[in-house]
């Protein structure tokens, strides 16, 4: 008995070795896998970029997939080697701002009449404000009258109570503009009692005859004081050149921000200097700024589909019920039509495809975009510098002007303004303001997107490489950068294409082109031709992706035709849309 008890012991003892030795395999190849796992990059920590298809949510997190053949759509983490400066604009030294007054444009005391007032109260936010502050400038030297200080928006959907000296340096506007017309900070009493002056509103886009025929009348009868409310893109784009030039010395010259502004901006563009040689300014959408309750009301009026889904459709459908004057709009054809602003996915990877590497840095100056953070995450992961004022400033800084939506947008205007190079989104006041800024100023580089024809680009990258990708978009972008002689004299807003105030150098170009001669001993190769002259493929881009700006005559009656319809077809997403609703008009208006 004791020989078959002692087998059993041994296979007993055979099979916990066995038992152990599993298990000890096991655990081995468990520590293994998990350290592996470990080492492992995760999809989004790739240094190439996956991006879904444009059907899927825009929201999507930048993957690296591994796929192979002709359709892979990689992002490399640098721009690519170019034949351009990405930071300056080509022939931008042959061109410079020109807006002093000619001979023939005689002085203010020559031509003001010491008992015509004209007052103005502006509309909207900030931007939209300067622009009417500018044409009233030009208004009342139609009209031969002393301009009131003008009164500033405060009680619209903006709610912002600052009044002009708290946004723009009164004194400096005042006396900059002392030889072109006479300016006093508050009606004079008549008989020891204020004067109060008749109110009245003149057409979208008046011209010079129209001012004096409607408005010239009511001051000489009207105890000689008027007040025009609602004044915003009040004048024609078309007016005599010394008018034209009046115009950018009050938007360009006159028109400095408080001090208080002035060095809290110089503040924020100092600290992103501190963080890198260039920045990019980048105004993602035209939105309210800082008053992020009310973004989902902007993106609805746009008719635009942004991506977001179910959940986004039916948010932004219920808004749009709100609104009895709002036209129903088909997204998709909205988009097509390039009237609905980029995703900022499409934003990042257009930036990416002209040349800028991932380590730009990125300031954006818009307010929180409807849908936050995730809406955001794509951008950020092919630019993970990006900053705006909240993120390099502390809020015991911005409390002097966070409650006060001008001041915080007059703010991000600073920054945009000094950028190195500026992207917008869209095409509201901001946006246009900023591009006859920086036009004016040495063509610093402002990018606009080509929406139309980028649209069904984005709509079909997968299908490409990276290569061909980037290649297009550098084709269609011809035209949309902010190169001088861009947009053809006479198109657009003044206030976002002032031609008449932007002169040539004709003697600086012959003379660059004359040494590359003398260089190329007479026979300039094609390439030196590019960098000296006006290149003809900068305009090569359809007619109809440039914006369509109707020509407006000196017909007294005439209004503006941005009344009559919802979208002007410029290629912005909610672009001065005029309604019967006076909020919505506030709304859409800056």
């Amino acid at each position: 008995m004791a020989l078959p008890r002692r087998r059993n012991l041994s296979n007993n003892s055979r099979l916990r070795s066995l038992v152990n030795l599993v298990s000890a395999i096991s655990g081995v190849i468990l520590i293994l896998f998990a350290f592996l796992s470990f080492l492992a990059p995760s999809p989004n920590e790739s240094p190439h970029f996956h991006l879904r298809h444009r059907q899927s949510s825009f929201n999507a997190v930048v993957e690296d997939l591994a796929t192979s053949g002709d359709s892979v759509f990689h992002v490399p983490s640098n721009g690519g080697k170019l034949d351009r400066d990405i930071w300056s604009s080509r022939n931008a030294k042959f061109f410079y701002g020109c807006s002093n007054a000619s001979a023939k444009f005689a002085k203010t005391e020559a031509v003001s009449h010491p008992t015509r007032y004209l007052a103005i109260a502006t509309s909207g936010g900030l931007n939209q404000q300067r622009t009417g502050i500018t044409d009233a400038v030009v208004a009342a030297r139609i009209l031969n009258a002393t301009l009131v200080v003008p009164k500033l928006d405060q009680k619209s959907f903006w709610k912002d109570a600052s009044n002009f000296s708290e946004i723009f340096d009164v004194d400096w506007f005042i006396s900059s503009l002392s030889k072109d017309v006479k300016i006093i900070k508050q009606l004079p009493k008549r008989g020891g009692k204020n004067w109060t002056p008749y109110t009245m509103r003149v057409p979208r886009k008046c011209s010079e005859r129209c001012y004096q025929n409607r408005v010239l009348p009511v001051i000489l009868k009207r105890h000689h004081a008027v007040q025009l409310n609602k004044f915003d893109y009040r004048l024609a784009n078309k007016l005599d050149t010394d008018l034209q030039k009046l115009r950018c010395r009050v938007n360009y010259h006159a028109l400095k921000f408080a001090d208080p502004i002035l060095e809290m901006g110089k503040t924020l563009v100092h600290r992103m200097r501190m963080r890198s040689k260039r920045y990019i300014a980048l105004h993602l959408r035209h939105v309210s700024l800082y008053m992020i309750m009310f973004e989902p009301d902007m993106l609805a009026f746009s008719g635009c589909d942004y991506g977001g889904g179910e959940k986004e459709r039916n948010e932004l459908g219920a808004i749009r019920k709100r609104w009895k004057t709002l036209h129903k709009n088909n997204p998709d054809r909205q988009r097509r039509q390039g009237k609905c602003p980029l995703t900022p996915e499409e934003v990042g990877l257009m930036l990416r495809a002209l040349g800028y590497d991932s380590d730009v840095h990125i300031y954006v100056a818009s307010g929180e975009v409807y849908g936050g953070e995730e809406t955001l995450r794509p951008l950020k992961s092919l630019f993970p510098n990006f900053y705006s004022k909240d993120t390099i400033a502390t809020k015991e800084e911005l409390a002097p002007f966070s409650s006060f939506s001008s001041r915080m947008a007059a703010l991000d205007f600073i920054v945009c303004d000094e950028s190195d190079v500026f992207v917008t989104n869209n095409n509201g006041n901001m946006a246009r303001i900023l591009a006859g800024r920086r036009r004016y100023f040495g063509h610093k580089p402002t990018i606009r997107p080509n929406a139309k024809k980028l649209y069904r680009l984005f709509l079909n990258r997968n299908n490409m490489t990276w290569e061909t990708f980037a290649s297009r978009v550098l084709t269609f972008q011809r035209g949309f950068m902010g190169e001088p002689k861009e947009v053809r004299p006479g198109r657009g807003e003044f206030h976002e294409n002032p031609s008449a105030c932007i002169c040539e150098d004709s003697e600086a170009r012959e003379k660059a082109n004359a040494d590359l001669r003398d260089k190329k001993n007479g026979k300039p190769d094609a390439s030196s031709r590019k960098e000296v002259t006006v290149s003809d493929d900068q305009n090569d881009y359809d007619d109809n992706d440039e914006p369509k700006w109707p020509d407006l005559d000196d017909d007294d009656d005439q209004i503006w035709p941005q009344e009559k319809h919802l979208y002007n077809g410029t290629g912005s997403d909610y672009d001065a849309v005029i309604s019967d609703e006076p909020e919505l008009e506030e709304i859409l208006s800056d």
